[in-house]
């Protein structure tokens, strides 16, 4: 992981307005990483930090924005998870309200904690990440070697 990340952000309709404030508030902590949010909050992150940035004469981040949750956005950050490209993932889920996409946002939260990126899932998690010195060093994470449960082919026939 380098000192410049990839952060992916995410957040179900009932917490847009929380990772929007949060995402205003660090928009400092943010601004110098790559930022990978889903659908409809990573136009609102990208409006709102790249407002804060031109209000400052700062350069804003870069911001990609992937699918909605619900049409396949979540697989997305997970696959980008399982290539090395998202070192941290902020992802402000709604406890409360089910979801359609549930697999997929379980299947997520599942390759997250694979790979070992760190994970927040609510704002104090995430004022703890960014707040942390780590958040703006080099670090390398250790994997898990998953490779015994992993049936070989020689299993399958």
């Amino acid at each position: 992981m380098k000192k410049k990340k990839t952060i992916g952000l995410v957040a179900h309709d009932n917490r847009k307005k929380d990772i929007i404030e949060w995402a205003s508030w660090n928009w400092k902590e943010l601004a110098p990483h790559n930022l990978v949010c889903t659908g409809t909050t990573g136009k609102l992150i990208d409006e709102v930090i790249r407002l804060k940035c031109e209000e400052n004469n700062s350069i804003p981040p870069h911001v990609t924005c992937l699918k909605s949750g619900p049409l396949g956005g979540d697989q997305q950050l997970g696959a980008m998870i399982s290539e090395g490209g998202v070192d941290v993932l902020i992802f402000f889920w709604d406890p409360m309200q089910p979801q359609p996409h549930d697999v997929d946002v379980k299947a997520l939260l599942r390759i997250a904690v694979l790979y070992n990126i760190p994970t927040a899932s609510n704002r104090s998690t995430a004022d703890f990440m960014i707040s942390s010195s780590l958040f703006h060093e080099e670090y390398k994470p250790i994997i898990k070697d998953y490779s015994k449960y992993i049936k070989r082919d020689v299993d399958l026939v």
